[in-house]
């Protein structure tokens, strides 16, 4: 068997402490801690994690890796089951007052808000009946406040519990497809929500970022029932939506990473067809950038605009489920360990802790996976 010497080119080091840019397999003895210690680069892997208790998917959620709650969701009819992860398992918990699809979401796992959706016709018939509930989450409880003042489904927005922003979306009208897409904006400050001014255009699907009531980003989505993308983008600075610089790449479907609405990420898609197309956003600009390996959409999506990773999504319709987890280092995409199950799915966190739970295989699953810290790590080899 080879020696380390013939392997490394050099004997095993002795230093009085790690060294500040190891390299990959490089083995040194620290002869202050006593320990013979290694260095690798970790790209990262998914464990099963607790699995949750209902399988479904298009719910909302908050939160982080290990303190995280997801609420609301389908298969048919849409249901009020909240559960709350705590990293090792889920729990279900106190369910919403009204059970609803497609909602809105924000806060964290103790002060949590749900508002819009697609709840279940009082007919028991299929859930075609848009709401305009809103429910605070106090950690044990869910609370009935104020409505939006107008029903809607697929509603995007932005914030937390406190001061949040809920715009565009879609009311099926139950009827042909002359739906409303909608512009409408409204501003929540933790008691009501306010009808302030109107997107510049109506859209559903569209993807929204931002921390607060007060600044957001909406971008992406589309205008009628029919495939077409948009790319407008529009900047909200607590009174008007302004029309900025659009993205390069018309879509819908997009994921986003990152919360600030002068920062974030955005990534596969689909116009028609799917895409692969990654766009920075600098507060003024779209820079396209690296692609993700994978075109795809309805991707997992945690992180930042420099550190994020994507996961699962979905292409042609019949065609198989994405399981390939892609990290995005600020500069391009790194193909990375699979996830366990191939799915639609919807994920939080950051890109170095973060989970996916649920989604469509098909049929719907409650599978939930946790991704280990990926980067570089030095490794106790022997306290002898």
């Amino acid at each position: 068997m080879a020696t380390y010497k013939e392997i490394r080119g050099t004997n095993i080091e002795v230093l009085s402490s790690d060294p500040s840019n190891p390299i990959t397999g490089q083995v040194w003895y620290n002869s202050t801690d006593n320990v013979l210690k290694g260095f690798y680069d970790n790209p990262g892997s998914w464990a099963t994690g607790g699995t949750l208790n209902s399988a479904r998917g298009n719910f909302a959620g908050a939160g982080i890796q290990t303190a995280g709650i997801v609420f609301g969701g389908q298969p048919p009819p849409a249901v009020a089951i909240t559960e709350s992860y705590n990293g090792t398992n889920w729990t279900e918990v106190n369910d919403l007052n009204l059970g609803r699809m497609n909602l809105g979401g924000g806060g964290t796992q103790t002060a949590g808000l749900a508002w819009g959706g697609l709840a279940p016709s009082p007919s028991g018939g299929p859930p075609n009946g848009n709401c305009n509930q809103t429910e605070k989450w106090n950690g044990t409880n869910w609370t009935e406040v104020n409505d939006l003042n107008t029903s809607r489904r697929n509603i995007s927005g932005a914030g937390i519990q406190t001061s949040a922003l809920g715009f565009g979306g879609y009311q099926d009208s139950g009827g042909p497809p002359t739906s409303e897409f909608f512009a409408l904006t409204e501003s929540w400050n933790g008691t009501n929500w306010t009808e302030v001014n109107d997107l510049n255009y109506g859209k559903n699907n569209l993807a929204g970022a931002g921390n607060s009531n007060t600044a957001a980003l909406a971008f992406g989505g589309n205008h009628t029932p029919s495939p077409a993308g948009l790319a407008q983008t529009e900047l909200w600075n607590g009174s008007n939506w302004t029309e900025v610089n659009d993205l390069n790449q018309a879509r819908y479907g997009v994921a986003v990473a990152g919360a600030d609405s002068t920062a974030a990420v955005a990534f596969g898609g689909f116009n028609p067809p799917y895409t692969a197309i990654t766009e920075l956003w600098n507060g003024s600009n779209w820079t396209e950038v690296n692609d993700l390996n994978s075109a795809r959409s309805n991707i997992g999506a945690a992180g930042t605009s420099t550190a994020a990773i994507g996961f699962g999504g979905s292409y042609p319709p019949g065609t198989p489920r994405f399981n390939a987890t892609e990290d995005w280092n600020g500069v391009s995409w790194q193909e990375t360990a699979d996830m366990n199950t191939a799915r639609n799915t919807a994920g939080m966190g950051t890109s170095t802790n973060a989970i996916g739970a649920g989604g469509s295989v098909p049929p719907y699953t409650g599978i939930a996976e946790e991704w280990a810290v990926p980067g570089n790590i030095t490794k106790t080899i022997s306290t002898d």
